[in-house]
């Protein structure tokens, strides 16, 4: 259970805080009605992922378990391969864009989190094979996988809109800062998706 709860959790942690479309729309939204009145798009995440998550299970549901754990494997690569792209970030962080158009209500932010790619990748390579084997070992394990991704997507989401309305989201140190911390998540990640992913292979 544990083992799940960590994987959602750090998974969702890093997520949240990598600059993407979504945390663009919050980012606009704020500066044009205020922290809260943006709060509510925190829940864009796990309504706008429904329809990912409903057919990437079925897809992968009708995989042997070899390949499975062959995507498994390879999600742990891809979040390798974003943990080098925040390590990038990190060290040289991009300019904010300030003229980017800000949509208004929570269906906007599902709108926006439905066209971005990275859900689509995190439940194809990450969430989608973990989530499976998990409910072959109990689907209570599988509920709290999932669970805990989305409770920490939230929290985190509302949390930096929070900070993006009182503080400016910490500066431009603050900003760095959680760059290094969302680099090391995804990287430590994403070397135990690809070493379980591998070792699992060995014994299908």
């Amino acid at each position: 259970m544990f083992e799940n709860l960590l994987i959602g959790g750090s998974f969702a942690f890093a997520a949240a805080i990598q600059p993407g479309p979504l945390q663009a729309f919050l980012v606009s939204r704020v500066a044009a009605t205020g922290w809260k009145r943006t709060l509510p798009a925190c829940l864009a995440p796990p309504i706008g992922d429904v329809p990912i998550a409903v057919l990437v299970l079925f897809v992968l549901g009708q995989l042997s378990p070899v390949v499975q754990h062959l995507l498994r494997a390879s999600g742990g690569a891809l979040l390798l391969y974003f943990a080098s792209v925040a390590l990038r970030q990190w060290r040289r962080p991009a300019a904010p864009d300030k003229h980017r158009s800000a949509p208004r209500t929570l269906l906007d932010a599902v709108l926006v989190n439905l066209l971005n790619p990275n859900p689509y990748l995190g439940w194809a390579f990450v969430l989608g094979p973990s989530a499976i084997v998990a409910w072959h070992e109990r689907p209570s394990h599988a509920v709290a996988l999932v669970g805990a991704f989305y409770g920490t997507m939230v929290a985190m989401l509302a949390l930096f809109i929070f900070l993006i309305g009182t503080v400016r989201f910490l500066g431009s140190r603050g900003q760095r800062a959680l760059l290094a911390i969302s680099a090391l998540a995804l990287a430590g990640l994403g070397l135990y998706l690809l070493v379980t992913g591998v070792r699992s292979l060995g014994v299908v």
